[in-house]
């Protein structure tokens, strides 16, 4: 072969190979500087000029996750500990359908053993400080309204947890009749929520209510299935508490920044009324002086928003949080019957954390949702009718039974198996098993949860 020749074919080798490699390298991630959504803020790593990062280097979030304090805040810590965190109503100022129990269970039945406070998180929410790491997310920019909910119901016919139970809490000083109370019934471990027949979220606060000119209001008596359910419908989902969390506090995220409360370390009404719908300085339940305009529920973008464009991170309604137990949802951000010191109810610090049984609907829990970015499509490859890894179905028609792609190769390696028992394998032919393709398939992002 002439030396030309051999030069020429190792060139064409070379790009083919190069060719080769190219049809198999992944598109490029697309750019999270091009999309946004209406009412949602970018939570995610930015660089020098602001721009946010891309999915080719890590561009999530690392943050001290926590409610406590570290070495490094000593004095916050100490004026964290200073409040009355476990007054009169530090545990109880939002009713709970406790424990999936029935209605007269619920308003009777006394909770059996007494807390242990040096189990798992305090009262008033405190975690210790560790550091986690988020992804990217998209979160709205305030609770879901009246307005919006209200779409979603007339879209879906959707009918909520309070409307199946045909009654939710209500706070005892919102009740229209005041002498209703001698005969109502309250939450034994809430004594100031009254278990209210026809309240649900068009009726606030029972027969005789409305919404209609709360329509910019947080949505309330909405449980955690019903707020799951509407994320679902406009393509988001409930946010992860860590997700909450890394938004509240905007850039906080120590060990040296970190502050007490949202606004920074001003413990004064004063200063609060600027940036949360709390209950102020009256005594709860009867007297609310409204220093920040409302004594209930107030429209949602009308305080000072966080240093991320977010409203209502602290106040107005407690917030549903993705997973958790069924029995033990969690819910985020404190609420307008909340206190800036935990004298009574919870202390509206940037930790307020509290759980409630799934099925809870009250006058002060609503929710938002997140949204993640995009991203590109990962492949791998499987054997073939080996891309369902998890699925266990078996149909059954006529006597005849029809296995789901994963159990059918269950099956088939066993045959498999049989075989080479009965038969001499001959190593001029390919094994049983390895007459399977493999094929190239999406792999999943899916993260386990079961907040439907």
């Amino acid at each position: 072969m002439k030396p030309g020749i051999t030069v020429f074919i190792f060139v064409v080798s070379v790009l083919l190979c190069h060719a080769d490699e190219g049809s198999q390298k992944e598109e490029p991630h697309p750019d999270p500087n091009e999309e946004d959504y209406v009412g949602m803020a970018y939570i995610g790593r930015m660089d020098e000029d602001g721009r946010r990062v891309g999915f080719d280097v890590d561009n999530g979030i690392k943050y001290i996750f926590g409610t406590s304090f570290d070495e490094t805040h000593k004095s916050i810590a100490e004026s964290d500990l200073a409040h009355s965190h476990h007054g009169p109503d530090a545990e109880h100022d939002i009713a709970d359908r406790s424990r999936g129990k029935t209605r007269e269970q619920v308003l009777h039945e006394q909770r059996i053993g007494q807390l242990d406070l040096s189990k798992g998180p305090k009262p008033f929410g405190a975690v210790p400080p560790r550091v986690v790491r988020v992804d990217p997310f998209f979160i709205d920019i305030a609770p879901i309204t009246n307005k919006e909910y209200g779409k979603f119901v007339r879209a879906t016919y959707y009918e909520t947890e309070a409307e199946k139970f045909g009654w939710s809490y209500v706070l005892s000083s919102f009740l229209p009749n005041a002498s209703s109370l001698e005969t109502a019934e309250v939450d034994p471990e809430a004594q100031d929520w009254v278990a209210t027949n026809n309240a649900y979220w068009r009726n606030p606060e029972g027969p005789g209510t409305s919404y209609k000119y709360r329509e910019n209001h947080p949505v309330v008596h909405v449980s955690h299935r019903d707020a799951a359910e509407y994320c679902k419908w406009v393509g988001k989902r409930l946010p992860g508490e860590r997700e909450w969390e890394a938004a509240a506090r905007a850039g906080q995220y120590g060990p040296s920044n970190r502050t007490l409360f949202i606004w920074g370390e001003e413990q004064n009404t004063s200063t609060a009324k600027e940036y949360a719908n709390l209950w102020g300085d009256g005594s709860f339940p009867w007297e609310n002086r409204a220093e920040d305009g409302y004594r209930g529920t107030s429209p949602v973008k009308n305080f000072k928003p966080n240093a991320f464009g977010l409203h209502d991170m602290t106040g107005n309604v407690w917030e549903w949080m993705r997973g958790g137990k069924h029995k033990e949802r969690i819910v985020r951000g404190a609420s307008y019957v909340d206190s800036l010191d935990g004298s009574f109810n919870h202390a509206a610090t940037l930790g307020a954390r509290a759980t409630l049984h799934g099925t809870t609907t009250t006058g002060n829990v609503g929710f938002r949702c997140v949204k993640p970015p995009k991203r590109r499509v990962e492949h791998h490859w499987v054997y073939e009718n080996e891309e369902d890894v998890t699925s266990q179905l078996v149909l059954e028609t006529n006597g005849n039974r029809q296995f789901s792609s994963r159990k059918r190769s269950q099956e088939l390696d066993k045959e498999d198996d049989e075989f080479d028992e009965e038969e001499d394998h001959d190593p001029t032919k390919p094994r049983p098993d390895e007459r399977r393709g493999m094929k190239k398939v999406v792999k999943p992002r899916t993260l386990t949860s079961d907040e439907l």
